[in-house]
């Protein structure tokens, strides 16, 4: 597979954990990484503008509570997708705005994992079922128990707006279009039981 070019902020006031997290990211499998690293929330809108970054790694619990939603709202026409880089206690309703989380501890294959899981890469050995991250297989799950969005969003830890791009993926990806249909599909890939559907 052709390594994916990615383009990603770094934002916290630690020098070490930037720099750190700029070498684990450049030595992922896969993928050939430019990061940019800011100490600073002040200029983040700006960077995005400019700078364009495919994904935003931010540190939540500096600055007061930082805005993602505005900032999102702010470049409408940005794919940007954002991170928290928890390295301490996060109020949960504070990460619901973030499409991800990457704890302080996370190895790089958890944070590989996680990536793959927001830019669809390919994990594999090609066919349709392969081309779907782990994620996707989570959300198909969820849809075919009949969770709701929010429902999906809360047990994955994810915001709404990340499950509802997964299941656009997900139906560009498989051309299926309807409930029953992931339901047909998720079976026949013994991605769910019929007794877990008959659950709810």
């Amino acid at each position: 597979m052709t390594d994916v070019i990615f383009k990603i902020a770094i934002v916290d006031p630690s020098a070490i954990i930037r720099s750190g997290l700029s070498v684990l990211l450049k030595r992922l499998q896969g993928y050939h990484v430019h990061t940019f690293e800011l100490n600073s929330y002040e200029f983040l809108a700006s960077n995005i503008r400019t700078q364009k970054p495919d994904l935003v790694i931010i540190n939540p619990t500096y600055w007061g509570l930082v805005d993602t939603e505005n900032l999102k709202n702010e470049n409408k026409n940005s794919s940007t997708h954002f991170f928290a880089l928890i390295t301490g206690a996060v109020d949960d309703k504070v990460l619901e705005a973030y499409d991800e989380k990457i704890h302080l501890y996370d190895d790089t294959d958890s944070v590989k994992a996680k990536l793959d899981g927001i830019f669809d890469i390919l994990d594999s050995e090609s066919e349709e079922f392969q081309s779907l991250t782990p994620r996707e297989k989570e959300i198909i799950v969820g849809v075919v128990k009949g969770y709701t969005n929010k429902e999906i969003a809360t047990n994955l830890f994810l915001s709404t707006h990340t499950v509802i791009t997964h299941r656009r993926n997900i139906a560009r990806k498989l051309e299926i279009h309807s409930t029953a249909g992931l339901t047909i599909y998720a079976i026949v890939n013994k991605l769910v039981e019929l007794n877990d559907i008959k659950q709810r």
